[in-house]
């Protein structure tokens, strides 16, 4: 027989053993709990439980769940006092990047997230003959005509053309739009302004003997930047008052040129080339674009790296410090000419004639977005921040179109 006392003590131990059952049961309830917090006067849940709602970042880890720039180290854990390996790092920073440029767009706002499958589909708009290069303003599209020596603006909200301007002879070949103007440059060298405050008419002659075989215009916020590939210089002209300086030095055959925001930047179809220039037009480095003879054509700035199209199928992409980061091909590149990018897309267009494309990639990570057939040659492309803008060159002397992609 059990005393009074052994019964006492055996019961005072089963009270201690659930107690203590209790306070675990309670601990483990709360750290359950733990993952519902307060952020901005609402009510956050995660799905971690090893997240304190006391912890003074448990609203910038919700923040970056919800973002879904993280997913936790497993369904239900964070592991907040965790190292972060630097493949973890990289994973994070992109993810941010990508979510960020997805989000921030104009395209996000307008609810615009497809990847247009087909050419036509968003609009087309006569222009003139051989429409060769086309820029927006953020409102309008400006369209140079190189075989009908015009230049045409057309409106991005509704396809039309709303003005015509005449008298820029000897076949445009690009134009920038820049200091509330369009400038525009001839083969031959002509320098002309149109300017979109004035009714329609003539072109107005700024200046010429700029070279020959000039293919492309820049602007660097004081000097527009011409490039001859026939002479082989670059001309740097201020407007008011007029100043030209030409360059020539380590220059073979320049036909693109850019503006990254800091430096002017050439490509070089004399020695496949990419070439950095100094304030004073000087070369600083070049980069060599490989699988040469490639023949490279004009460039686009991403706010971080320059992508190149070349005529042998590639698309180069180069960092401002010269590294080639990345040579792409396939995905119905097709001798691209010109890229454009979105915010988010590079869009490369293609001037083959028997079977021309449209090759999408994304900027971040340069994966294929797929390409689309088109009708016929695009030797231009660029964006208003929604949607691609390409011309389309119908040869035999008929009007090109422009199409919104």
């Amino acid at each position: 027989m059990r005393t009074r006392a052994e019964i006492k003590r055996r019961v005072y131990r089963r009270a201690i053993a659930v107690l203590a059952l209790i306070t675990i049961i309670t601990a483990a309830s709360s750290q359950m709990k733990a993952d519902t917090g307060t952020c901005s006067g609402q009510s956050i849940t995660l799905p971690f439980t090893d997240v304190a709602s006391g912890n003074i970042f448990f609203c910038s880890i919700a923040e970056a769940f919800l973002m879904g720039l993280t997913n936790g180290t497993d369904a239900t854990h964070y592991s907040p006092s965790a190292n972060v390996p630097r493949e973890q790092m990289a994973a994070f920073i992109t993810r941010t990047l990508d979510a960020s440029l997805h989000r921030g767009s104009r395209r996000a706002a307008l609810g615009q997230f497809w990847n247009t499958q087909a050419d036509g589909l968003q609009g087309i708009t006569t222009v003139g003959d051989t429409p060769i290069s086309v820029k927006s303003d953020g409102f309008n599209l400006w369209v140079a005509n190189h075989n009908s020596d015009t230049v045409m603006r057309v409106s991005a909200a509704n396809n039309d053309v709303t003005g015509t301007w005449t008298g820029v002879t000897s076949l445009p070949n690009d134009l920038v739009i820049a200091m509330s103007k369009a400038w525009v440059i001839t083969e031959d060298g002509h320098l002309y302004r149109v300017d979109p405050n004035v009714a329609p008419g003539a072109a107005v002659l700024i200046t010429s003997g700029l070279g020959t075989v000039c293919e492309a215009i820049a602007f660097d916020g004081a000097r527009l930047w011409v490039t001859s590939k026939g002479s082989g210089s670059v001309s740097a002209i201020r407007i008011s008052p007029l100043q030209v300086q030409t360059f020539t030095t380590d220059l073979i055959q320049p036909g693109g040129v850019l503006y990254d925001g800091a430096n002017i930047w050439v490509t070089d179809l004399g020695d496949d080339s990419l070439k950095k220039l100094n304030s004073d037009g000087s070369v600083a480095f070049s980069v060599a674009l490989p699988n040469t003879p490639g023949n490279p054509k004009h460039p686009v700035f991403d706010g971080t790296n320059i992508w190149v199209p070349t005529q042998n199928s590639k698309l180069y992409v180069v960092r401002r410090d010269g590294t080639l980061l990345a040579t792409l091909a396939g995905n119905g590149l097709s001798q691209p000419f010109r890229v454009a990018f979105d915010g988010e897309r590079i869009l490369a267009s293609s001037i083959v004639v028997a079977s021309p494309t449209l090759s999408l990639w994304h900027a971040t990570d340069f994966a294929p977005l797929g390409s689309v057939a088109v009708s016929n040659p695009a030797h231009g492309v660029c964006s208003d921040g929604i949607s691609f803008w390409f011309t389309q060159d119908l040869g035999s002397s008929t009007p090109g179109k422009i199409v919104r992609f």
